[in-house]
């Protein structure tokens, strides 16, 4: 199919993930423990920004011709990988849905999708709409189960030509092996990993202390560049935990479709 062809059925799923983007939020808010209002503004427009922004990649994959020293003919011919695998973790069901079939349905890839058992619901809508869009059967397959049974098939297939996964270290250590044992396919990994916010004497700190809380509890700390450790100068140690321990006072933990909670229940 034609890279232009491509684009404007992205473009329709697009439309149709923005037109249905009621029911995508709660089915997220559901499944993962999201705040309503959040998922909306965050998740779903995050998502149909990235399906349009790859759908306007669709037609401009281009390689590159090569001056040769002697009479020669030399080009570059980006072409389709072929069947991509695409393991997606259950902090982000709806972005890491997109982050990853996005590009593949731009690059002209089918793929085999696999969302992570916890928050598999949203990824079954996708597929939904994706057929209304006009792909077509086959391009998007997406699978329930579990890692070490449907994650390890993925990227043990002998005919998945790629995998890309977000995850924990250790689950992406399984997935580079699997990967080389089998095809040697390529392998694209997003691991887990925790960053410390530093803050020192000269800083605003309430600035530092919004900056904190919005750094640590964000999507409810399930964030894979949250940071989840302060460490701070001695000389504004005491002051900034006082005013941390204030600030948290008014944290409301509960239901996610109530619009006065600041955080929903842990996946």
């Amino acid at each position: 199919m034609p890279g232009s062809e491509r684009g404007r059925i992205m473009m329709k799923y697009a439309d149709l993930v923005e037109q249905h983007a009621e029911e995508l939020t709660l089915l997220e808010s559901l499944d993962a423990g999201k705040p309503r209002m959040a998922t909306r503004a965050v998740d779903l427009g995050t998502s149909v920004r990235s399906l349009r922004y790859f759908a306007g990649a669709a037609d401009k994959i281009h390689g590159e011709t090569l001056k040769m020293s002697r009479q020669f003919q030399g080009h570059t011919l980006r072409e389709p990988i072929g069947v991509a695998g695409l393991i997606i973790p259950w902090n982000f069901p709806a972005i890491m849905f997109f982050s990853k079939v996005a590009p593949a349905l731009a690059a002209g890839c089918t793929m085999v999708v696999k969302p992570a058992e916890q928050t598999p619901l949203s990824a079954l809508y996708f597929a939904h709409l994706a057929k209304q869009a006009g792909v077509p059967d086959g391009v998007i397959n997406v699978i329930t189960g579990f890692g070490p049974t449907a994650g390890a098939a993925i990227a043990s297939h002998m005919d998945v030509d790629m995998v890309s996964f977000t995850g924990s270290t250790s689950v992406g250590r399984l997935v580079m092996e699997a990967s080389a044992r089998s095809n040697l396919k390529p392998v694209s990994l997003e691991l887990g990993g925790k960053s410390p916010l530093i803050v020192f004497d000269d800083a605003d700190v309430d600035m530092a202390v919004g900056l904190a809380i919005s750094a640590n509890f964000f999507n409810k700390g399930e964030a894979c560049v949250a940071a989840s450790r302060v460490y701070l100068q001695e000389g504004i140690y005491d002051g900034f935990v006082k005013k941390l321990a204030q600030r948290m006072e008014s944290w409301v933990v509960g239901d996610p479709f109530d619009p006065r909670v600041n955080q929903g229940p842990q996946v």
